[in-house]
């Protein structure tokens, strides 16, 4: 059986919530990203800054005339996961009971990846 590990993309664009929220849209916007994982020194998951994370700074600074901060000010904190070892058809149902567009993959509790409808669509593609 056909697993996440299989189709998820594993180059990654890593985030910190220290970077300046700025400099990340700008790195998401230069390499067509939709959004990003968001990760300590030590690896581990604290967030993911997205498309829609974005358009909030863009509100907050032109509107209200905010000034930009940190990753950490803007990312999306409640963060749904996968497991690497996650079939295919058990990714599927999660996607379409999720809202989200993508997941980071984990594995031992680390970012390994990341999967997104995209991906699971071209899978099935492949599959049949």
């Amino acid at each position: 059986m056909e697993t996440v590990r299989d189709f998820m993309t594993t180059e990654l664009t890593i985030l910190s919530p220290d970077e300046n929220v700025l400099r990340a849209m700008r790195r998401l916007i230069d390499r067509e990203l939709s959004g990003a994982p968001v990760l300590d020194d030590r690896g581990n998951l604290l967030g993911v800054l997205t498309q829609r994370d974005c358009l909030t700074v863009a509100f907050r600074t032109s509107y209200h005339g905010d000034a930009a901060a940190s990753v950490s000010e803007y990312m999306t904190r409640d963060v749904e996961t996968v497991d690497a070892s996650m079939t295919l058809v058990e990714l599927i149902e999660r996607f379409y009971q999720s809202p989200r567009r993508r997941f980071p993959v984990l594995e031992a509790g680390q970012v390994v990846g990341l999967i997104s409808r995209r991906d699971v669509l071209r899978a099935f593609l492949e599959m049949i």
